[in-house]
């Protein structure tokens, strides 16, 4: 076992399926002899050659059209979006395509497709998104969301091992932030939630850089409170079972999504506790979440707008004074 980052996490988890299996190779816009835009697949073109680390032209429907091609065939292709904002451009392939293939021919997609998302860097408008919601929305596609090192691996594994197309949410904020002892080898973490704090009081539910977030703002406790800290980790399929469970023992929910605030996995899990939790409830579901706007280069403007450990933490407070 080594301490790696999230961002080498993911590196180790492609390299070990790569070495593995001989059906899984890369795809996507300069990963190959530029090794990828931050450096996840540097190396990989001079171990596994040009033929599974393909550099591939600026077209994103493209790259996920040939992919799904290669899917169907019995490859297990991982494609790489340089930002999680450009999949609009192969949205058609991946929703309408990837998505329904099962559905309308019986056929089997075990694709990958690598979204680098979320703000904190000033990026700006569009390379700053947190686009889960239009793919929970898609029959047929599941979509998670590590936070720690150790399930960047284990996620991703487990993704190039499903036979369905996952979208595997990596957060650009954490790639070089967050460390942690990961496993060696291939090893999968199942799409299912983890108690990241075990609390009593207050439950706070997130996911992805969130996560990190929530539990700064709460600590050990926050107030002489025990405050509880759900990782969702997977979005599609959400683990009702494990937001239920710590709704039904903390009875305060306070849920942190940096999505936009309309129809996201925050609104999707609110929904879900007012239909199968409300009578465990000891106050209103409160969210914190970013407002309907896009994401501003103005570092000050965007650290104004994303969510932050003092929201979180005002909306606890206010949420266990109620």
């Amino acid at each position: 076992m080594a301490t790696m980052t999230y961002l080498q996490a993911i590196s180790s988890a492609l390299r070990d399926e790569m070495r593995t299996d001989e059906r899984v190779f890369l795809m996507g816009e300069d990963i190959g002899v530029f090794g990828g835009a931050f450096k996840v697949t540097d190396g990989f073109i001079d171990e596994f050659g040009p033929d599974r680390v393909i550099d591939t032209p600026l077209a994103e429907s493209a790259i996920i059209g040939c992919a799904v091609g290669a899917a169907v065939v019995g490859l297990r292709p991982v494609c790489e979006m340089q930002f999680a904002d450009f999949i609009s451009c192969g949205f058609d392939q991946l929703v309408n395509v990837a998505g329904k293939m099962h559905f309308r021919q019986g056929l089997a997609v075990p694709l990958v497709v690598r979204m680098p998302s979320g703000g904190g860097f000033s990026g700006g408008p569009f390379h700053s998104q947190n686009p889960e919601a239009w793919f929970m929305h898609a029959p047929g596609l599941k979509v998670v969301a590590p936070s720690t090192a150790e399930d960047a691996k284990g996620l991703l594994c487990h993704a190039i091992h499903d036979p369905n197309p996952v979208c595997y949410m990596e957060h650009k904020h954490l790639y070089r932030r967050v460390k942690g002892d990961v496993p060696d080898g291939v090893y999968e973490t199942p799409f299912a939630a983890r108690v990241a704090q075990p609390g009593s009081d207050l439950v706070v539910i997130a996911y992805g850089a969130m996560v990190g977030v929530a539990l700064e703002a709460v600590g050990d406790g926050l107030d002489g409170a025990s405050v509880e800290v759900l990782d969702l980790r997977s979005l599609v399929p959400l683990d009702e079972d494990a937001i239920l469970d710590s709704v039904g023992r903390c009875a305060k929910v306070v849920i942190v999504d940096e999505a936009n605030a309309t129809c996201a996995a925050g609104a999707q899990v609110a929904a879900l506790i007012a239909e199968k939790g409300f009578e465990s409830l000891d106050g209103p579901v409160i969210r914190v979440s970013t407002p309907d706007v896009p994401i501003p280069f103005s570092p000050p403007l965007e650290a104004a707008i994303l969510p932050n450990v003092e929201r979180v933490r005002e909306a606890c407070r206010e949420l266990l004074a109620y």
